[in-house]
């Protein structure tokens, strides 16, 4: 079993692994392959903060971020999007999903 975070930023159990990992203090999530992520884990950081989500979909509901090193594309959207809602993260992720098509 797997824990995953839900839209509503509640852990779960699944049978699944998650496709995006996360920082639970930053509110980032990113790739699983992401080197900053992996380069922190190898330095005996960020393990305790690590969560885990079934898709992008999910981390954005649950209120996390795109990561600016290992999805730059994703993360000049989340911060057009953040600009065009003056701030208000719940309006930012309303326009971050149109932008991205999810």
């Amino acid at each position: 079993m797997y824990t995953l975070i839900s839209p509503d930023g509640k852990p779960y159990q699944s049978t699944l692994k998650g496709t995006f990992g996360g920082h639970k203090g930053l509110k980032i999530y990113g790739r699983l392959d992401c080197p900053s992520a992996n380069r922190a884990i190898a330095n005996g950081h960020y393990v305790k903060h690590r969560v885990f989500f079934a898709d992008e979909a999910t981390a954005i509901e649950a209120g996390y971020r795109p990561c600016g090193n290992c999805m730059k594309d994703r993360y000049a959207l989340w911060q057009q999007a953040l600009a065009q809602a003056a701030g208000d993260q719940k309006q930012a992720r309303t326009i971050y999903h149109s932008l991205c098509g999810l």
